[in-house]
């Protein structure tokens, strides 16, 4: 992706990775096929997506368009949540911080689906 250096984006999978790891923590307390359950299955997808996008993986094969459409969503979620948790925060607190560099991350997340997606036009 133009205009990020390799900090941001090892940032960004840093992130990208350790909200995989939550999500699939806390899919494991609910039952399958509830829409809890569903929703990190979904938000995992997509977050999965977005990593192989950002260390330039090649998804062509491994995922169909409509696939990368579908991560849209999901990430797009995620950015809402912490945006709407941030407000609850003064700026400079621990927590308005990390969701900070969560909302920054899942913003960049987003650009290289919309990115991919563009490409399969």
């Amino acid at each position: 992706m133009k205009g990020l250096g390799h900090k941001e984006l090892e940032e960004t999978l840093k992130i990208v990775a350790s909200t995989i790891d939550s999500c699939e923590k806390a899919q494991h307390k609910f039952v399958e096929h509830t829409p809890q359950y569903t929703l990190l299955k979904n938000r995992i997808k997509a977050l999965y997506i977005s990593k192989a996008l950002i260390n330039n993986e090649n998804v062509i094969d491994r995922y169909t368009k409509d696939e990368i459409m579908e991560a849209l969503p999901p990430i797009s979620s995620i950015i809402s949540k912490c945006e709407k948790a941030q407000q609850k925060f003064a700026e400079g607190t621990s927590h308005h911080t990390r969701l900070n560099k969560m909302i920054k991350a899942m913003y960049i997340s987003k650009s290289f689906i919309v990115e991919e997606i563009n490409k399969r036009v």
